[in-house]
C-alpha cells in the first residue's frame, strides 16, 4: 500500500510540474509587456527599467522559468545579495533557513505566487485566500444538491420504470447534461431573480457576504447561494440520476434481491434495506470527480451571478491581463484537482487491495 501511495504521489508531482510549465510558457509568450501593464500609460524608461529589474522581466525566458519554479518550490535557493531577484526578503518570502552555501541560502518556504499587476502589489496568495473559500462553499452546496436530488430522481425512475415519469426524468437529465452552465445561469438569473423576484425574493446577482447599508460591516446573505449552487449542480445532478437509475436496476436483478422478493418483502423495503446501499458505488465515484472539476467549472457561473469566488477573480484577471493572478489561480485549481483525485485513488486502493497491486 505504501508503494502504491508513493507511486500516485510521484505521478501527481510530474503532472503538476507539467501544468506549471505549460502555464508559464503559455503566458510568457503572450504579446505585451508586463512592466507596462503594471505602470500604465504614463511610464518612463527609468520606471520600466526598475520594474523589469525588480520582477526579473529583463532576463531571458529560461532564467525566468527557473526563477518561477524556485518561487513555487517548497525547497528553494536564494541569493544573499539584496539587489538580486532571488534575495530572501522578509516581506516577499515566508521561509525558514536550512543552511547556507557560499552566497546562497537554502530554505523551506511556502510557495510564492508573486504579486498582482493590478491590485497595488497585493500578493496572489492573498487574493486566492480571500476568494477560494467562497468557491469551495459553492462547490460543496452544488454537490450536495446534486447528490440528494439526483439519487431521489434515480429511485423515482426505477419505481416508475418505462413510464411517463421515468421518461420525463431521463429527458430532463439529458437536457441538464447538454446545456452549458453559463446558459443555465443566465436563464435562472433572469427567471428566478428578475421575473419571479417578488415570489422568490432572490437576486440576480450577489455574493455570500453583503455590505450593510448602515455601515455595520458585512453579513452573510445565504439566499444568494441558492441560484448559483442549483445551476452549478444541474450537470452532476443529471449524471447522478442516470447512474443511480442504471445501477439500481442492475442491483435489482441480483439473486439476493429475487430472494427478498420471494419472501414477500414490500418493494420500498427491498430498495431501502438491500438495493440502495449497493447502488451508490458508481454514484460516489462520479461525485468525487465532479467535485474536483467544479472548482474549475464555477468560473462563468460565479461571474454571471456576481459570486465573489476564485472563478470570478479569474475572469476579472483575464479582462485586465493580470497574469500572476491567472497563473496562480490555475495552479491552485490544478493542485486541488490532482490532490482530490489522488486522495480518491488512495481510498479505492484501501477499499480494494487488488487495485493497489496493479
Amino acid at each position: 500500500m505504501v508503494g502504491y501511495i508513493l507511486q500516485k504521489l510521484g505521478y501527481a508531482l510530474l503532472t503538476l510540474f507539467g501544468v506549471i510549465s505549460v502555464i508559464f510558457f503559455l503566458f510568457t509568450i503572450l504579446p505585451g509587456d508586463p512592466a507596462r501593464m503594471m505602470l500604465g500609460q504614463n511610464e518612463t524608461a527609468e520606471q520600466l527599467a526598475v520594474v523589469k529589474k525588480k520582477y526579473g522581466f529583463d532576463q531571458p525566458v529560461s532564467i525566468q522559468y527557473v526563477r518561477y519554479l524556485n518561487d513555487l518550490s517548497l525547497l528553494s535557493f536564494h541569493s544573499k545579495n539584496p539587489s538580486d531577484y532571488t534575495f530572501l526578503a522578509e516581506g516577499k518570502y515566508n521561509a525558514t533557513l536550512l543552511f547556507s552555501v557560499g552566497n546562497t541560502n537554502v530554505v523551506i518556504k511556502t510557495p510564492y505566487l508573486r504579486e498582482s499587476f493590478q491590485k497595488n502589489g497585493k500578493e496572489v496568495s492573498a487574493v486566492i485566500a480571500e476568494t477560494l473559500p467562497n468557491t469551495f462553499i459553492l462547490a460543496v452546496s452544488a454537490i450536495v444538491i446534486a447528490m440528494i436530488v439526483g439519487v431521489l430522481l434515480g429511485i423515482i425512475s426505477v419505481l416508475f420504470k418505462d413510464g411517463f415519469i421515468d421518461k420525463a426524468i431521463q429527458l430532463l437529465s439529458t437536457l441538464g447534461m447538454s446545456v452549458p452552465s453559463f446558459f443555465s445561469a443566465i436563464i435562472f438569473a433572469w427567471v428566478f431573480g428578475f421575473l419571479l423576484h417578488q415570489y422568490t425574493h432572490l437576486n440576480m446577482t450577489g455574493s455570500l457576504y453583503a455590505v450593510d447599508d448602515f455601515g455595520n460591516g458585512k453579513y452573510i446573505q445565504w439566499k444568494n447561494l441558492i441560484l448559483p449552487a442549483v445551476v452549478l449542480g444541474i450537470r452532476p445532478l443529471a449524471v447522478v440520476s442516470q447512474l443511480m437509475r442504471n445501477s439500481l436496476l442492475e442491483v435489482l436483478n441480483q439473486d439476493y434481491i429475487r430472494t427478498a422478493k420471494a419472501k414477500g418483502l414490500p418493494f420500498y423495503q427491498i430498495i431501502k434495506k438491500h438495493a440502495l446501499k449497493n447502488s451508490l458505488n458508481p454514484v460516489v465515484t462520479a461525485i468525487s470527480g465532479w467535485f474536483a472539476s467544479m472548482l474549475a467549472g464555477a468560473v462563468f457561473v460565479e461571474y454571471i451571478f456576481g459570486w465573489n469566488g476564485l472563478g470570478k477573480e479569474i475572469v476579472n484577471a483575464l479582462n485586465t491581463l493580470d497574469l500572476p493572478v491567472i497563473m496562480g489561480a490555475v495552479i491552485v485549481i490544478a493542485t486541488l484537482f490532482i490532490v482530490i483525485n489522488i486522495f480518491v485513488d488512495i481510498i479505492y486502493g484501501w477499499l480494494d487491495p487488488k487495485i493497489s497491486r496493479q
